[in-house]
């Protein structure tokens, strides 16, 4: 039902292809843990990605002493961004060299950066020690009739006082670990074992730290304060990054990030393994991986990120189980078995359908373009195969049999399209609009290129919608923002993501740096860096622009403008939108399913807003309770509107929920039937049609002259 397949997503405001260290708690001896020093060649590496981040980076930093007190404040956040390992005696100590860290790592030191970690190893491995030492005991005597608390957001709470204050922290922290799965239904003795065993992993991971994972850490923490694109990728990390732009990458097809201990899911590649599921979710915890269909499961909560990668990827045709706990749930663990496969091209291909909506007068038909990605076979394009596959040739093809069917209006859906190739978007837009420039490109030398330009008469002049949300990014806003600005079309949905910078690979001594050297601008001249573009007409919210997207990041480059170009307008689309607006909200304002959207949304941002989760276990069951109940009347309202018959309780809502998906190949088929954002959108299509005939305004491209 709607409640997961389309929850509201959260992703941390933190770029995902930098190494995080995650781990859980803090006291043992300093001989436990050897320090580790910086290599011979990693103080020349840290000159060379200053002076590069200096001298290419858009935005032209020069490292002096409020960079490195900035660089010191996030070091010491990406490090313990809970605020839970280090004392506030290691923090006074560190802060005497907030204002030396520039001038060390332009003398190629990184002495400091290593001093830093090393305490918080220290730190770590000790509390590590102190916990599986309570639990070589049994299981701590916790009371759960106790009405206490644990704070869930400490990024401005105090540093621990003391280390009896540090152990009064981790008892809670402990407590709460212990209480959640109580409340998945585990015994004590399955507990105990299930979380020694996963302190005894994150000490054995915090032990086994390398040079290059602290290197990559404090560089990393340089890269950000430049905007959240830039990072240094280590050799180890540069593989992997490699491997995941590589097509024939197999495994599930997600993206994934580290969130404090967990692993999170960032997004879902279009087509692939887990996407077909529909079961695994974007902001989904990954907290335990299981090889095959009866493997033993592995407890994953805080290692770090490319050992859950390696664990999850595999050949394709084999199995893995995810154990998940749901975004948006109440806190319960879900299991979820995806069969490994290549993700194809052709899974990710452009696809369509062909419905029927009325304006209330006259029906039409309108043809629904789903468009994952901006792809191109790269390799088949170089050797000049003649059927090389491609974003625009699949679409051409796509329109040429939408226009023999005379279907009356065009809806391109880029929901969820984080972008790809900037050829594709440009020549994309081709297809639509007559000769003139598609988006402008300043680079880091103040020069302005407008190369991408449509070169060629319209091949689809009729009416169009193109569909956006908050996770359609980089190439779709460049296509998105074209559309709108030459009012070839109406943008309708949610404000795109924002993502409008442009990064290159500068190779480095070890490793290489990607770097932010160029930003877009549409042709009115507007950039769509951290504003992205919006909507003619909205939709319901179903993700939390706060949580989600460029403006999310502290660090996101900010929205400017240049002059702009000239370029055609086809039609007079304002004219149009007041009408257009007025039946949209009519209509969707008794709407079963936007009713509920709209529920959701502010239901979710709710319990996001939660400061603290209760340690009293009937407090929970209760709260586990009531949770549950909301999002059952919820459900069932809309469900009795819709004249279908409501469920009897929740446990027949979940057992809905969890059916099993068939594992099938080929692109995933476009319904309307769960989809009330892209039905509503045959609506407004239908009016744009109805109103633009009745004014004798139709929506048709006209030959135009630049």
């Amino acid at each position: 039902m709607l409640t997961n397949r389309i929850a509201a997503l959260r992703i941390a405001a933190r770029p995902a292809l930098f190494f995080l260290t995650l781990t859980l708690l803090s006291p043992v001896a300093l001989a436990e843990v050897d320090a580790l020093k910086p290599e011979t060649d990693q103080g020349d590496t840290a000159r060379e990605i200053v002076g590069k981040l200096e001298m290419l980076h858009y935005n032209k930093l020069k490292l002096g002493d409020e960079i490195s007190e900035d660089l010191w404040e996030e070091y010491i956040d990406a490090l313990d961004p809970t605020r839970s390992y280090f004392l506030a005696s290691d923090i006074n100590e560190f802060r005497e060299w907030r204002d030396e860290l520039d001038d060390e790592l332009r003398g190629g030191k990184v002495n400091h950066g290593f001093e830093i970690y090393n305490r918080y190893r220290l730190r770590v491995s000790d509390r590590l020690e102190n916990i599986l030492s309570q639990l070589d005991k049994g299981m701590p005597d916790f009371d759960f009739a106790k009405n206490e608390s644990l704070e869930l957001d400490r990024e401005e709470s105090e540093w621990p006082a003391s280390i009896s204050a540090a152990d009064e922290l981790w008892r809670k922290r402990l407590k709460s670990s212990v209480l959640n799965l109580r409340l998945t239904g585990k015994e004590d003795e399955e507990i105990r074992d299930l979380l020694e065993r996963r302190y005894k992993g994150q000490l054995k991971r915090i032990k086994q730290q390398s040079s290059d994972d602290v290197f990559e850490l404090y560089m990393n923490s340089l890269t950000r304060l430049y905007d959240p694109h830039s990072n240094y990728l280590s050799p180890r990390s540069l593989e992997n990054f490699n491997m995941s732009m590589s097509l024939s990458l197999e495994g599930i097809g997600a993206v994934l990030q580290m969130e404090d201990e967990y692993t999170k899911v960032a997004r879902l590649v279009a087509g692939g393994p887990a996407d077909r599921t529909g079961k695994l979710k974007p902001a989904d915890k990954i907290v335990a991986v299981g090889q095959d269909k009866e493997g033993e499961m592995v407890d994953v909560v805080g290692w770090r990120l490319d050992d859950v990668v390696d664990l999850i990827r595999g050949p394709a045709g084999s199995f893995v189980r995810l154990e998940t706990i749901p975004t948006g749930g109440d806190g319960s663990h879900r299991t979820i078995l995806i069969k490994r496969s290549k993700v194809k091209l052709e899974d990710q291909a452009a696809k369509k359908a062909i419905f029927e909506f009325s304006d209330g007068e006259k029906n039409y038909k309108v043809g629904v373009i789903n468009l994952p990605t901006f792809y191109i076979d790269f390799e088949a394009y170089r050797r000049r195969d003649p059927n090389y596959k491609s974003t625009t040739r699949d679409v051409a093809k796509l329109l040429s049999e939408l226009k023999e069917e005379n279907v009356d209006g065009v809806i391109l859906d880029l929901r969820n399209n984080g972008g790809g190739s900037l050829q594709e978007a440009t020549m994309l837009t081709d297809l639509f609009i007559d000769q003139g420039p598609v988006v402008q490109i300043r680079h880091a030398n103040e020069k302005i290129s407008r190369h991408n330009r449509s070169r060629s008469r319209a091949m689809y002049r009729g009416p169009l919608i193109v569909l956006i949300n908050r996770l359609s990014a980089s190439a779709s806003e460049i296509f998105a923002g074209a559309i709108q600005d030459y009012n070839r079309g109406l943008v309708v949905g949610n404000q795109s993501f924002g993502k409008g910078t442009v990064q290159t690979m500068a190779p480095l001594k070890e490793g290489q740096l990607k770097i932010t050297q160029s930003k877009f601008y549409r042709v009115s001249g507007d950039s769509t860096q951290h504003a992205g573009v919006s909507p003619d007409i909205p939709m319901p919210q179903l993700i939390d622009a706060d949580q989600v997207g460029e403006s999310a990041y502290d660090t996101a480059l900010p929205w400017d403008r240049i002059h702009a170009v000239p370029h055609a307008t086809y039609f007079d689309l304002k004219k149009l939108l007041p009408e257009l607006v007025s039946k949209h909200t009519q209509r969707t304002s008794t709407d079963p399913d936007f009713i509920y959207l709209r529920d959701q949304f502010q239901f979710e941002r709710e319990r996001a807003d939660r400061k603290f989760v209760s340690l009293n276990e009937s407090a929970r069951k209760q709260e586990r309770e009531e949770l549950n109940d909301e999002i059952l009347m919820m459900e069932n309202r809309r469900r009795e509107s819709k004249g279908l018959e409501p469920y009897a309780d929740f446990e027949a809502y979940e057992e809905s929920e969890s059916e099993e998906t068939p594992m099938v190949g080929g692109p995933v088929e476009i319904k309307l039937e769960d989809d009330p954002i892209l039905n509503e959108a045959g609506y407004i299509m239908a009016d744009f049609i109805g109103i633009a005939d009745k004014g004798k305004e139709t929506p048709q491209v006209a030959d135009s002259e630049q």
